[in-house]
């Protein structure tokens, strides 16, 4: 298995920029400016520490998400199916033992977030994935899993589920428990936005 200096097996970062921006009036969310910068710049500034080599997964724009320098991938799976699809077009790029996910959408995300997650990993090595959960829920779209979830994802998503909680759980993964909870705030609308004074990148 490849790891790092430290032990810890290699991982790879994926920053989920494909959805279909529904809320942002079909904006390309990863593109939409805050303090200034894309969100999926934003992302990739506070995950690429964390990891050892990052992913962009995005349904359209692929060259502009390109200039940032990293692979970018698309689904893999037709008829578009949320982020779990992002996820598993993911884990068919990764080459590293593990996978760690991230939505763009949520710039305070914390900078420990994998090393804490991995610690349940390694408290619990039955267990294939785990996701940051707070005092308000869980935030199942912040995990770590093991690359080998691929095949179950794939037939989760073949079956027409979509729900990341209910597949989390199905696959046996375990939360793991974060106090900051302003860091799981994300920004859903253009209203989220325009409360912070951005503007909406094309």
């Amino acid at each position: 298995m490849m790891t790092t200096q430290s032990n810890r097996p290699l991982v790879t970062g994926l920053i989920l920029a494909g959805g279909q921006g529904t809320r942002m009036g079909g904006a390309d969310k990863g593109l939409a400016l805050w303090n200034g910068k894309p969100l999926v710049e934003n992302a990739l500034q506070r995950l690429k520490p964390q990891v050892e080599t990052l992913l962009i997964s995005a349904n359209r724009n692929q060259a502009i998400y390109a200039q940032w320098g990293y692979p970018v991938i698309q689904d893999q799976i037709a008829d578009y199916s949320g982020p779990l699809a992002g996820l598993h077009a993911g884990l068919l790029a990764c080459t590293t033992p593990l996978l760690a996910c991230v939505p763009c959408d949520t710039p305070g995300f914390p900078m420990d977030l994998v090393a804490r997650l991995f610690e349940t990993l390694q408290q619990n090595p039955a267990a294939a994935v785990s996701w940051a959960a707070s005092g308000s829920g869980d935030h199942p779209v912040f995990l770590l899993c093991k690359k080998e979830l691929a095949s179950s994802l794939e037939n989760y998503l073949r079956q027409g589920k979509r729900r990341v909680r209910d597949f989390l759980l199905e696959a046996g993964g375990i939360a793991t428990h974060y106090d900051e909870e302003a860091a799981f705030t994300n920004l859903n609308t253009l209203d989220d936005l325009d409360r912070k004074h951005q503007v909406k990148a094309p």
